[in-house]
C-alpha cells in the first residue's frame, strides 16, 4: 500500500516562503509524474505543479514564478518551494504522481499552508 507523507506547511506572512515535502513508501517514483495539488477552504482541490520523470515541469499560472517542484528519486521524495507567498495561496497541499486517468494513489492527510498579517 502507497503512502504519502507531506510536510512542511505552516503559518508564515505575504511575502515570506516555504518548503515543502513529501515523502513515498510503498512504490518507487522514479517513472511517475509527480504533482502537488492543493485545496482551499470551500474549492476543489486543484492542480498546482508537475515534474515529469526526466525532470521537465509545469506550473499553473497562479504559482508560476513563484513556486519551483523537484524530486529527489534516490530518496522517492518530491518537494515544493513556495516563495512570494499570497493570502491565496492558502491550502492544504497534497502530492501525488499523476497518471492519464488523474491521481494515482490514495491522498495523503496533506500539509496546511496559512498565508496570513
Amino acid at each position: 500500500q502507497v503512502r504519502l507523507v507531506e510536510s512542511g506547511g505552516g503559518l508564515v506572512q505575504p511575502g515570506q516562503s516555504l518548503r515543502l515535502s513529501c515523502a513515498v513508501s510503498g512504490s518507487i517514483i522514479i517513472n511517475y509524474t509527480m504533482a502537488w495539488y492543493r485545496q482551499a477552504p470551500g474549492k476543489e482541490r486543484e492542480l498546482v505543479t508537475t515534474i515529469l520523470s526526466h525532470g521537465s515541469t509545469n506550473y499553473a499560472d497562479s504559482v508560476k514564478g513563484r513556486f519551483t517542484i523537484s524530486r529527489d528519486n534516490a530518496k522517492n521524495s518530491v518537494y515544493l518551494q513556495m516563495n512570494s507567498l499570497k493570502p491565496e495561496d492558502t491550502a492544504v497541499y497534497y502530492c501525488n504522481a499523476l497518471i492519464a486517468a488523474g491521481p494515482r494513489w490514495s491522498w495523503g492527510q496533506g500539509t496546511q499552508v496559512t498565508i496570513s498579517s
